[in-house]
C-alpha cells in the first residue's frame, strides 16, 4: 500500500461553521409560522420538502429557502402572507452573508499538511456561496485544487482524487459527513476520516463503518497529522 499522497478535506461544518446558521433560520421559520403549524410537524414537513427537491435545487441556502417558502405554502394551504416570504427572503440572504468562523484546529492542521500533501477541497452546495466562504476563511492559498461538486458519490471521489493526485487508493477525505464525507471515499478506495461537528442534518446521517481498515474517527482536526503519520508508517 503506498503512501498517502492527497489529502481531501470537505468544507462546511470541518472547516468552519455552517449547519448552527441553518438552525437559527429554522427557529426562525417555526416563529414566523407559529400560527399555522407547531413547530416539530413544521420541521418535518421541510425536511420532506429538502429531500424532495434536492436533485432540483442540490445542496445550499438557496435551495433551503425554496423548500421554507414551499414548505409555507403548503402549512398555510396557500394563504401565506407575502411578508411572511419577505422575511425567509431576507433570512436566506442573511445566511449567504454571515461571517466565517473556523472551527478549531483548523489553521494549525492545514499548515501543518501543507508543505507534506497535495491538499483538495472537495465541498457541495452552491457555487458562489461556497467561492465566498473559502475566500474569507483565509485557506485559499493552503489548497492545490477546490471541487464544489453538486454531490458527493464514489465516482466523484475517484474522480476528483485522479484529477488531483495519486488516485483515491492514495487519498485521505476529511469531513463531518458519514455519509457524505467519509463512506464514499472509502468505496472508491481511499481513507475516510470522521471528524464530528455536533449538529448534523438529518438527511447527513448514517451509521460509521467501523469494521473498515480504512475508517478513522478523529474528536477534532488537530490529530490528523499524528494520523497521518500512523498511515503512512502502517
Amino acid at each position: 500500500m503506498g503512501r498517502i499522497t492527497t489529502i481531501g478535506f470537505d468544507a462546511d461544518d470541518t472547516l468552519w461553521h455552517n449547519e448552527r446558521f441553518f438552525r437559527l433560520t429554522q427557529d426562525r421559520f417555526a416563529a414566523l409560522l407559529a400560527d399555522y403549524a407547531e413547530p416539530g410537524h413544521l420541521m418535518e414537513r421541510l425536511l420532506a420538502a429538502e429531500r424532495r427537491n434536492l436533485g432540483q435545487y442540490g445542496f445550499g441556502v438557496k435551495g433551503f429557502v425554496l423548500s421554507m417558502i414551499e414548505t409555507a405554502i403548503e402549512v398555510t394551504d396557500q394563504r401565506v402572507p407575502a411578508p411572511v416570504i419577505a422575511e425567509l427572503l431576507a433570512a436566506g440572504q442573511e445566511m449567504l452573508a454571515h461571517p466565517i468562523e473556523l472551527l478549531p484546529g483548523v489553521e494549525a492542521t492545514i499548515a501543518a499538511l501543507a508543505p507534506r500533501y497535495r491538499l483538495v477541497l472537495i465541498t457541495k452546495g452552491d457555487l458562489l456561496d461556497q467561492e465566498r466562504k473559502l475566500a474569507q476563511s483565509g485557506l485559499g492559498e493552503a489548497f492545490d485544487a477546490v471541487e464544489i461538486v453538486s454531490d458527493k458519490t464514489p465516482a466523484v471521489y475517484g474522480a476528483c482524487f485522479a484529477r488531483h493526485g495519486d488516485g483515491a487508493e492514495r487519498a485521505l477525505m476529511v469531513g463531518n459527513s458519514l455519509k457524505s464525507d467519509v463512506i464514499p471515499p472509502i468505496l472508491a478506495g481511499g481513507w475516510g476520516v470522521h471528524v464530528p461537528h455536533g449538529r448534523e442534518w438529518e438527511l447527513e446521517r448514517a451509521e460509521p463503518p467501523l469494521e473498515h481498515a480504512r475508517f478513522r474517527a478523529l474528536p477534532d482536526l488537530a490529530p490528523l497529522p499524528d494520523l497521518l503519520d500512523w498511515v503512512d508508517g502502517s
